[in-house]
């Protein structure tokens, strides 16, 4: 049975991006985060994504810039196969990605009861929210940045009743991130 982990970044006042939408406050580099996230993406398994983050995925990763500045990490966000969830998308381009028009909750319960890889959902918050209200998260992995932003989306926006989760392990690294993993 496929696995489905949920990683994304959150301010330290539970905003998963900023009231613009934009997510490059997260973005708290050192050398042991740049470990910990070239280990975590050449991990093997399916890219889940929402519209919105593939796009900008998609803009970034195959770029001379994301090369330049994470070879590892950009080589291993090109080659491992994706799954973009959208209504309005004609075509999804970027290499090994399939382009999903159906309901997220039903096309990932499909693929978790079948044998293979697990499967990483990175940002998408519309698509976290309902794959956790559908009880889908095998593994939710948030990486606090110590970072306040005042205002934006919450992770969780649409849920519609409380969802509670266990703390497993967390890990603090020297740029002040804490990754916190839960399973729900």
């Amino acid at each position: 049975m496929a696995k489905l982990i949920v990683f994304n970044s959150v301010s330290i006042d539970g905003y998963f991006t900023d009231r613009n939408g934009d997510m490059s406050w997260a973005y708290n580099r050192d050398p042991d985060w740049d470990e910990f996230t070239a280990a975590n993406a050449s991990g093997g398994g399916t890219l889940v994504f929402g519209r919105i983050t593939y796009q900008m995925m998609a803009n970034y990763w195959p770029s001379e810039a994301a090369l330049k500045a994470q070879p590892s990490v950009a080589r291993a966000m090109n080659a491992h196969s994706k799954l973009v969830f959208s209504q309005t998308l004609k075509d999804a381009s970027w290499s090994n990605t399939r382009l999903v028009k159906t309901d997220p909750a039903q096309e990932i319960r499909k693929l978790k009861s079948e044998d293979g890889p697990g499967m990483a959902v990175l940002g998408s918050g519309t698509i976290v929210a309902q794959l956790a209200q559908a009880r889908l998260i095998d593994e939710l992995q948030l990486v606090v940045v110590p970072i306040a932003i005042g205002a934006g989306r919450t992770l969780f926006d649409g849920i519609t009743e409380r969802l509670r989760f266990k703390l497993i392990p967390s890990r603090a690294f020297k740029n002040g991130n804490v990754v916190n993993t839960y399973s729900q």
